[in-house]
């Protein structure tokens, strides 16, 4: 299917054959459903922390980052059309009386936080017509909000001025994510045409953050590699091709972030999603389980470093107390195994990445949830599966899902380096026979797309993992422009 050319093309633009060529056989055999055997509830996969252990935990947490570099990693490269698609219609067709979310827009405009600098593009706004109204927020000649990313976006009001998503981690940041040293490092993913706009923004608000708390801001960028994309199909799973022959690469979804995250060195690494801020009368909850949840993976990382350094006396009763305490599974044969085999399953299983991944009760949203699923040697382990991850034509799988009590609201804290103080290498943690599937077009032409493995699902199924119930208040993303309404926004 690959012609030299191809080959010369592959290897050009830093992708590997070998990928390519599996992804391909991907497209052909599509990916299987997780084998998922009940969702994680409360005692049964997912931890809840009473108050007490909250304080005891973020106590242990800011005691042991003395000497740590923490470090917050926030996917912000995702551009905020998805906020506007109603908004979109409506400039198009300038039809307010049959578009309702415009029309919720338009009666909360005074409330969103860009109302100051969307009114200096007219006399008055409020006498203006819809359409323009919209039109001047979203056109290039205007505000930019239709093809800018949520990261830029003025969110939150305050009596100083707005804020966006970006300055509100910035605060978020010193709070949970500060290293012993007070240096709080801050990594944005960004895509590189919107570079420019995140360094002056940066630049403008950094030394204000600065003075206002007395610390230093490391900021870094990186940009989704070019390598990880994964080749498009067509619906004969042969490669598609360009008007001029040559093989066409998309990106590869937020699982194309592991390579990022890969690439820092950090002792403690919060990941959170850009979207998900709050103004700062309401951060107290976030504050709080962030440490705890910090806290309790120290305290695990611990307990993993001592058990791989000094040795293990009695494997029996070890598994037994990481199962009761950390859900650690070993396989279905372990009892039989010799000594010395049961020794080297743990070692095996102990030495891997660690992340706490914060879940919030079920609401109905959409999204990821937690799940024991099986694996090949016979085991259960931890896992976020998305809703395509799970084969809804079976009943039993389906009521899982249906039945399930939490779900994922991307809050993770990671450990992502082994006991003698060196980095994993976390491409080998993760599971390559997960990946999703889309039907695309292009130029008319119908395609098969490819994401890798989710950064959060298949990208660290290989991972030590414990779920923690956190609330609900500390979920509070922004999928619509109209959800900046909401009290929590404001």
């Amino acid at each position: 299917m690959l012609n030299e050319e191809d080959k010369i093309f592959i290897a050009e633009r830093g992708s590997d054959l070998s990928n390519v060529e599996r992804q391909i056989e991907n497209f052909k055999k599509g990916f299987p459903y997780l084998d998922v055997q009940r969702a994680a509830a409360v005692g049964d996969g997912i931890i809840h922390l009473s108050e007490a252990q909250v304080e005891a935990l973020t106590k242990e947490y800011q005691e042991a980052k003395a000497d740590k570099k923490v470090l917050k990693f926030v996917p912000a490269s995702g551009a905020a059309t998805r906020m506007f698609k109603d908004l979109f219609a409506f400039v198009a067709d300038q039809n307010l009386a049959e578009n309702k979310a415009a029309q919720v827009f338009m009666e909360g405009l005074a409330d969103f936080a860009f109302y100051d600098k969307l009114s200096s593009y007219f006399e008055d706004v409020n006498a203006a017509p819809a359409h323009e109204v919209v039109d001047k927020l979203l056109s290039d000649e205007g505000m930019e909000y239709g093809s800018l990313p949520k990261a830029l976006l003025q969110f939150h009001p305050y009596e100083k001025g707005a804020r966006t998503p970006l300055e509100e981690h910035f605060v978020e940041g010193v709070h949970y994510a500060q290293s012993g040293d007070g240096v709080v490092h801050l990594h944005f993913t960004v895509s590189p045409q919107h570079l420019p706009k995140f360094e002056d923004l940066v630049g403008k608000v950094k030394p204000g953050f600065e003075s206002a708390f007395g610390v230093t801001f490391d900021i870094t960028f990186s940009q989704q590699k070019a390598s990880t994309d994964t080749i498009a199909v067509d619906h004969a799973n042969a490669p598609f091709r360009e008007e001029n022959g040559t093989i066409l690469f998309r990106p590869a979804g937020h699982g194309a972030l592991l390579e990022n995250l890969n690439d820092l060195d950090a002792d403690i690494i919060f990941i959170k999603n850009i979207d998900n801020v709050v103004p700062d009368r309401l951060k107290a909850d976030t504050y709080a389980y962030k440490q705890a949840l910090a806290g309790l993976l120290v305290g695990y990382q611990n307990e993993v470093f001592g058990l791989l350094k000094e040795g293990i006396n009695d494997p029996v009763a070890v598994a037994k107390q990481l199962d009761e305490k950390y859900f650690l599974k070993t396989s279905v044969g372990f009892a039989d195994l010799s000594k010395d085999e049961q020794v080297a399953e743990l070692k095996t299983r102990l030495n891997r990445p660690i992340r706490i991944c914060g879940m919030v009760k079920n609401t109905g949203e959409p999204g990821g949830g937690p799940f024991w699923v099986k694996e090949a040697d016979g085991s259960a382990s931890l896992q976020i599966a998305e809703t395509a991850q799970i084969d809804l034509e079976n009943a039993e799988k389906s009521a899982m899902l249906k039945n399930s009590t939490h779900f994922n609201p991307v809050d993770l804290i990671c450990a992502t380096k082994d006991y003698q103080g060196k980095k994993f290498d976390l491409l080998q943690y993760r599971d390559d026979e997960t990946g999703f599937i889309t039907s695309k077009s292009k130029n008319g032409k119908d395609l098969k797309a490819m994401e890798l493995p989710g950064l959060w699902n298949g990208a660290m199924a290989k991972w030590n993992t414990l779920f923690v119930e956190v609330p609900i208040s500390t979920f509070n993303p922004v999928k619509t422009v109209n959800d900046l309404l909401k009290e929590t926004h404001q």
